[in-house]
């Protein structure tokens, strides 16, 4: 999905993640927005996710990461600037990449980094005695986009396996440079405020702007203040994008680790 709003600045694209146990409908409106307002947008399916809960049991976290950054080497070829966003688990995979490719901004609502339940740091040992648990459930969404993807059960395996990267997002998190945009819901009952908290306080953004949802549960990209989410992305990218062509024209902007 891609447009050109200004043909005279520079091609602007967005790798967009969904989230753990997610589909790519669950940020839907939010690339399709950004595509609207003159983005070149891709939003990959993450490995073991849109199939069975089975499939998600046996991938590992890299799997994820290496499938996400696939994506945002296919749309760094095709044009000028690379912008990362995600959801969720989304939102450290899009952290994650900015540590180690070339961005020109981040994007992030409900970041992960960590969890509500104390018990998960046990799950090395319980995933083996136990396979599944069932997922946090949320008030259903006043205007719906359609079905979000989650599976019915969550596999005790991959949740592990998301506790890993979540560990290993955090140690990336210094070398993160990009200018970062960070959504929070003020009632998110998946992840924990002190994810975000931590996020702040670590990247080495030099631009930092906060976003506060007051109306929104976790999936906000869904949610009733989904159209805020995609201005303000919009607005903060084309910012970026401005900057970067007067600091320096005909060149990628980011962090290359």
């Amino acid at each position: 999905m891609s447009s050109r709003a200004d043909e005279s600045g520079p091609r602007c694209g967005v790798a967009v993640c969904h989230g753990f146990s997610g589909a790519p409908s669950s940020v839907l409106p939010w690339a399709e927005g950004l595509a609207a307002r003159g983005f070149d947008v891709e939003v990959p399916l993450l490995p073991g996710h849109g199939t069975d809960w089975r499939d998600l049991e046996g991938r590992r976290w890299r799997e994820w990461a290496e499938c996400f950054e696939d994506a945002c080497a296919r749309v760094a070829a095709r044009t000028d600037l690379l912008f990362v966003a995600g959801l969720s688990m989304g939102g450290a995979l899009a952290l994650r990449a900015a540590a180690r490719l070339d961005v020109a901004g981040i994007a992030v609502v409900n970041p992960g980094l960590g969890f509500y339940d104390w018990r998960v740091r046990y799950l090395g040992v319980i995933r083996l005695v136990r396979r599944t648990t069932l997922p946090i459930n949320e008030p259903a969404a006043p205007n719906p986009a359609g079905d979000e993807g989650d599976y019915p059960v969550t596999p005790l395996a991959a949740v592990h396996e998301l506790r890993l990267l979540f560990r290993d997002t955090a140690r990336s998190l210094p070398r993160v440079t990009a200018p970062l945009i960070a959504f929070k819901s003020d009632v998110d009952p998946v992840i924990p405020p002190s994810s975000l908290r931590r996020i702040l306080q670590t990247v080495s953004s030099r631009e930092v702007d906060f976003v506060p949802l007051h109306k929104s549960p976790h999936v906000a990209t869904r949610d009733a203040e989904a159209p805020l989410i995609v201005e303000r992305t919009a607005e903060f990218f084309a910012r970026c994008a401005a900057s970067h062509a007067t600091r320096t024209p005909g060149s990628r902007s980011g962090h290359n680790a």
